[in-house]
């Protein structure tokens, strides 16, 4: 049997009468770029979200960094994240022109840990990003705590976990404002790149909507900005598959559910860990090898066995040849819990157009391979 990693051919055929019309109402209005279709979705990704306001943007890096110019952030500035995640977060305050301040991440939901970030904080920081990893919420209720103490900005990196929430909040409700990354990958993706800033703060709002558009907000005037805009046709994919999101939520924990069920007797392998009460939404079903050598080795088994199992985040952001030591970077405490989700993290086939059959026979290879360790 073979299981592919990613569902897109499938999830378009499922729904392809809803993309292609929104496609031909675009190419027949005329108006590509900024037109009535990426009004209307963000529009209703606002609506969605639970938010004041929604902007489309090129994609989900340069949202974080024009999330951190709206607020002012930049050279001479420190913004505290964590390194076991995709580079461009780290990448999008260096862009900024601030530095990376690197803190562990929590041993269970492998997001940042809030215990770690009060020692981080010095003078010049100015914001937290946290990353809701994996599709699950970081701890924002104990991370806005700090960010007030402080009077620090936070900025919800959510590329990973549209359709999450932490029970008592959502995401985007107690933060400056929320990223998110639109690429095909992403549990809501389009057909190619894209991305989008949502926020309850006006002054954000004008801003990056400026900054997205060669610092204009009115024909032919212009300051300081970028070429950044999430175009029509993309804004109709999204605004057809925003209708799904929940749907496809849903069969993404009842996959996961499944996973873990026939997972558990596992003794080289830990499972993911969904904190009580939050909404996980499984972007990535990330398990953990005992061993660093082990992981490397149950890939190719996997995919020796028709599996396209991958690694994700496998070398830590610090460790990465291109990370800035120096002013654009520093850590602080032990990170030993990121760098070991770096180095052991193997992510299954995870989408929601997977089948029973399809789930079973991960199961059934992984428990093998698990099986012929010594």
């Amino acid at each position: 049997m073979k299981v592919p990693f990613y569902g897109h051919v499938k999830q378009y055929q499922n729904i392809k009468a809803e993309i292609d019309a929104n496609i031909q109402r675009v190419l027949m209005s005329g108006e590509y770029v900024q037109g009535p279709m990426l009004k209307q979705f963000e529009a209703e990704f606002a609506k969605y979200s639970g938010t004041k306001f929604a902007i489309g943007l090129g994609n989900g890096t340069d949202a974080i960094w024009m999330a951190l110019m709206a607020l002012g952030i930049g050279p001479g500035d420190e913004v505290i994240t964590h390194p076991n995640t995709f580079f461009a977060t780290a990448e999008a305050i260096w862009i900024a022109g601030a530095t990376a301040v690197f803190v562990d991440c929590c041993p269970k939901t492998k997001c940042i840990d809030p215990a770690k970030i009060e020692a981080a904080i010095t003078p010049k920081t100015k914001a937290i990003i946290p990353v809701h990893l994996y599709g699950q919420c970081a701890d924002m209720p104990a991370i806005k705590k700090i960010a007030d103490k402080h009077k620090l900005k936070l900025i919800e990196d959510n590329a990973q976990a549209i359709d999450a929430n932490g029970g008592s909040f959502r995401i985007g409700e107690l933060s400056d404002a929320a990223t998110t990354s639109f690429i095909i990958q992403k549990n809501l993706g389009t057909f190619g790149d894209s991305g989008a800033l949502v926020t309850n703060n006006a002054d954000i709002d004008a801003r990056v909507r400026q900054l997205r558009n060669h610092g204009s907000n009115k024909r032919n005037v212009h300051s300081f900005g970028f070429n950044s805009r999430l175009d029509d046709i993309h804004a109709g994919i999204l605004s057809a598959k925003l209708k799904h999101i929940t749907e496809w939520s849903d069969l993404r924990r009842k996959w996961a559910a499944r996973y873990t069920a026939g997972l558990k007797g596992a003794k080289n392998f830990t499972l993911p860990y969904q904190v009580p009460g939050y909404r996980h939404v499984f972007h990535l079903y990330a398990i953990e090898t005992k061993k660093t050598e082990q992981r490397d080795a149950m890939v190719k088994f996997l995919v020796d066995n028709g599996i396209d199992a991958k690694t994700h985040y496998s070398i830590a952001i610090h460790k990465q040849e291109g990370y800035p030591w120096g002013k654009g970077a520093r850590i602080v405490g032990s990170v030993a819990n990121a760098e070991h989700n770096a180095a052991t993290c193997v992510s299954l086939p995870m989408f929601p157009e997977l089948t029973a059959e399809e789930v079973d026979y991960v199961i059934a290879k992984s428990l093998e391979w698990d099986k012929a360790q010594k």
